[in-house]
This record gives C-alpha cells, sequence and structure tokens, in this order.
C-alpha cells in the first residue's frame, strides 16, 4: 500500500475551519487566500452563504506534500 493511501486510511475526514487551518499551516488568512488564488493550496468548500470550510484530508496531504518537497 502506498504511503498516500495509508495516510487517507489515517485521515479524519472532517471539514476544517479557518482557524483550525490556520494553525495547522501556520498561516494566516490572507496568505491562504493568495495561495488559494495562486492554484497553490486546496481550494475552500462553501458551507453556507458566510461560511467556508476546507477538506481536512486535502490539508493534510498539502502539507505532506510540502514536507516531502523539502528532501
Amino acid at each position: 500500500m502506498s504511503t498516500q493511501m495509508t495516510q487517507a486510511f489515517r485521515t479524519e475526514r472532517r471539514i476544517l475551519r479557518r482557524p483550525e487551518v490556520e494553525a495547522k499551516t501556520g498561516f494566516k488568512r490572507a496568505h491562504i487566500y493568495n495561495l488559494m488564488k495562486a492554484g497553490k493550496f486546496p481550494k475552500a468548500l462553501r458551507l453556507g452563504v458566510r461560511a467556508v470550510g476546507w477538506d481536512a484530508a486535502e490539508i493534510d496531504q498539502w502539507i505532506e506534500e510540502r514536507l516531502n518537497d523539502r528532501t
């Protein structure tokens, strides 16, 4: 089984709100949205008229890819 598949099975599938994404990445709101606009960060999911969230699995995968890129 590949590392990505193993990671996907271990990752809890839930929706993260912005404060959780900021805590996981260390980025603030403006930087997250700039990365999204540039296509370098997972897109937010619309949850309501004024609410968005991110798929926890996508955020965890994005973090893992950044860590793998540094080697």
